[in-house]
């Protein structure tokens, strides 16, 4: 699993983020052959797509696909809670339900980043029998206001941390959240979130990263969810 944006970062007035959406297609393409050759299951972060509006007008849309091992595409899924600044440039999936998937690993639901402030949006996810939801990410420290910022400089981390374990308790289900991490910035601390970790009830953050770039190995017994669901009973007391 990649972080949102991975292939493009979030440039969207640059000359040549635009052109990069023209061939999202062919990334993907890329991704489900490199699946299908090393037989692993791959969610390449998000890839900004670009398409036409019924008035002839171009749009582009935030999607995160999740590609079997055997190349073919599980699931598709359009951001549907825009971060303010994403606005002016993304479309919503707007009122399109969230849906659950089966993949080899299990039933699977995709969400993104500020989707992650949600909970409805995992509880109709859990509602469909998603087991796994994958979070692909870009968050930075400083995605807040210089008011915001200045109560806690920490704070995007404190928000991260805790919600991606909420989550995971909250829904019996294991939370994969894969954020973009990067180097500092010369004489100061980098301004990426990163934290990535996979996140279940009982056992709470696995394999959580720092906020530079990097890769973290989690192994992950879903067993551990059948255990949760016994003791806290919430996909029963949802029904």
């Amino acid at each position: 699993m990649l972080p949102e944006y991975h292939l493009t970062s979030w440039v969207p007035d640059e000359t040549g983020f635009k052109k990069c959406c023209a061939e999202a297609e062919a990334y993907l393409q890329k991704y489900q052959d490199l699946a299908r050759e090393l037989h692993i299951c791959i969610v390449p972060g998000t890839i900004v797509e670009a398409s036409s509006s019924d008035e002839g007008r171009e749009t582009l849309q935030n999607i995160a696909y999740f590609i079997s091992s055997d190349g073919s595409i599980a699931g598709r899924y359009q951001k549907k809670n825009l971060w303010h600044p994403e606005r002016h440039h993304l479309v919503s999936s707007t009122h399109e339900p969230h849906t659950a998937f089966d993949t080899p690993i299990g039933r699977v639901g995709l969400l993104i980043c500020w989707d992650i402030a949600f909970p409805e949006a995992f509880r109709e996810l859990i509602a469909d029998g998603a087991r796994i939801i994958c979070v692909p990410t870009f968050w930075s420290m400083r995605d807040v206001s210089e008011e915001g910022y200045s109560l806690n400089p920490e704070g995007e981390a404190v928000f991260l941390n805790s919600t991606v374990v909420s989550r995971a308790f909250e829904n019996t289900c294991a939370v994969v959240f894969v954020n973009a991490g990067g180097p500092p910035r010369k004489g100061e601390n980098t301004s990426f979130a990163g934290l990535s970790q996979v996140g279940l009830p009982h056992l709470g953050a696995l394999g959580c990263m720092g906020r530079a770039e990097g890769m973290s190995i989690v192994d992950v017994d879903m067993d551990v969810l059948r255990i949760a669901e016994e003791n806290y009973k919430v996909r029963e007391d949802s029904k």
